[in-house]
């Protein structure tokens, strides 16, 4: 079976600022930088974003060889601890200016189209230490630096984002301490996720303002979406699940596309006293600055069932549902996660049926694995497993594609291999990979196999084998 997608189909990859630059000239530090300097245990073999994969430095060596693999498209991310030394008065750091021009123009250069984030979980420590996104004062002054960042470089970069994952801050950060600044209360949790769909939606408004002669230009926002499946169809079973997808998925996704919260997730909050701090003219900006293109970010789904036990202990989601965990799940040995293809082609049919079909594209997948050493082959690292992930789920994108879904393109989780909070170095996703002690990169099977299929007219052939057992999982 041939599966194809169309020639302006966007295959490339995605990274971030503070997982792939290194602190080399930066000014001030990011609350991921704080947490290495104070807690480096908590990190894999105690690496830390120091040097990360050395892009500061290197990013001319990694787009010569995205242009070898023949991959069209590519996003990174700014680091607002980077470009601004001085956030009251928005003094910016020159060199980063430079570093981020000659970057973003090389990627021009070589036809690879840019999509810019301008948050990616790095809140500068300095404006942490004023409360974050707990503090509406925040909200501003991150718009003020998106401002900054469309000023310096619109003319480089067409496609812009907002945020990446904006539930993970206040997730991680204010539910279940995975992460700085490791607060749990979900009432704080709400009032971060609401900041930051305002900051989102101030920034739309200025993006919109500054560039409505330019139809090329879009704004986007990454969501990570993770569908939640009930453990039956039972009413209570449906209900737990509904809830999950409320508070992890549709509280970020309807208010980017259709301008509110939705109604189901709202009463929930205001019966537990849990409704952020707003008013009237913060919900109209929220209404009326929706984005133009959806990035989603997709690893995992989730699954739930109605609660078996009775709730106890301080207010969190899971007083509304329990996690199931499916029998015949595959699981990821090195990650934990599931590996569950056939949900891009849910997503794609719920963005479809429920949001009007609108554009989007998967702006992360990938598969991470630990000790990739072991599995070298004639000099190279032949990960077959990630050759075989990836084509099982451009199999369901595909079909989603076919049945109408509004698609627009895959990124893989990542490039070169790169840094990650508490995983650091020991699970590994890039196509490209980096030898720690060195800084040498090195391509991977799965690189010469996205190569190949690129120029195969974006075309790769299943046996009947493999999608016998791609349908047969349901």
């Amino acid at each position: 079976m041939k599966i194809n997608f169309d020639k302006s189909f966007w295959f490339g990859t995605s990274t971030s600022g503070p997982q792939s630059e290194g602190w080399k000239n930066k000014k001030n530090d990011n609350i991921m930088d704080t947490w290495f300097k104070e807690r480096p245990e908590d990190f894999f073999d105690k690496i830390g974003p120091n040097i990360a994969s050395n892009v500061y430095s290197q990013y001319d060596e990694d787009i010569q060889m995205m242009a070898k693999i023949k991959l069209n498209s590519f996003r990174t991310s700014i680091q607002w601890s980077r470009l601004i030394n001085n956030f009251d008065t928005q003094e910016i750091n020159i060199d980063a200016v430079k570093f981020y021009r000659d970057y973003f123009e090389q990627l021009r250069n070589k036809n690879i189209t840019l999509m810019v984030n301008l948050y990616h979980f790095d809140m500068p420590q300095i404006l942490q230490d004023r409360g974050g996104w707990e503090n509406k004062e925040v909200v501003d002054l991150f718009v003020k630096y998106a401002t900054k960042c469309f000023e310096l470089f619109g003319d480089l970069v067409d496609y812009w984002a907002t945020f990446n994952e904006p539930v993970v801050p206040a997730e991680a950060g204010y539910l279940y301490k995975w992460h700085y600044p490791f607060i749990s209360d979900l009432k704080k949790a709400v009032q971060v996720g609401y900041n930051t769909i305002l900051a989102h939606s101030k920034t739309v408004k200025v993006f919109h303002e500054l560039f409505k002669n330019d139809l090329n230009k879009k704004i986007s926002i990454i969501l990570n979406l993770t569908p939640c499946y009930p453990k039956t169809n039972k009413e209570e079973d449906v209900k737990a699940s509904h809830i999950v997808d409320l508070f992890f998925n549709k509280s970020f996704l309807d208010p980017v596309i259709k301008g509110k919260f939705p109604i189901d997730f709202v009463k929930l909050l205001k019966s537990e006293n849990l409704l952020p701090e707003c008013n009237r003219d913060e919900l109209k900006i929220i209404r009326e600055n929706i984005i133009d293109i959806l990035a989603v970010n997709y690893y995992q789904p989730r699954r739930a069932k109605a609660r078996d036990t009775q709730f106890s202990g301080p207010l969190m989601p899971e007083k509304w549902f329990e996690t199931y965990n499916w029998p015949e799940a595959r699981i990821n040995p090195y990650r934990g996660w599931e590996i569950y293809p056939r949900t891009i082609y849910d997503i794609a049919k719920d963005i479809k049926d429920n949001y009007n079909n609108f554009p989007w594209f998967i702006s992360e997948n990938g598969m991470g694995v630990q000790g990739e050493e072991k599995f070298v082959k004639n000099g190279i690292i032949n990960d077959q497993y990630r050759i075989d992930f990836i084509k099982e789920h451009l199999y369901w994108l595909n079909k989603a594609i076919a049945d109408n879904s509004n698609c627009l393109g895959y990124q893989i989780w990542t490039f070169v291999d790169c840094w990650s909070w508490n995983n650091a170095y020991k699970n590994r996703y890039g196509l490209v990979y980096l030898d720690l002690e060195t800084q040498k990169r090195i391509i991977k099977e799965s690189g010469y196999w996205m190569k190949k299929m690129i120029e195969n007219n974006n075309m790769f052939e299943l046996t009947n084998e493999e999608v016998e057992k791609y349908e047969s999982i349901k």
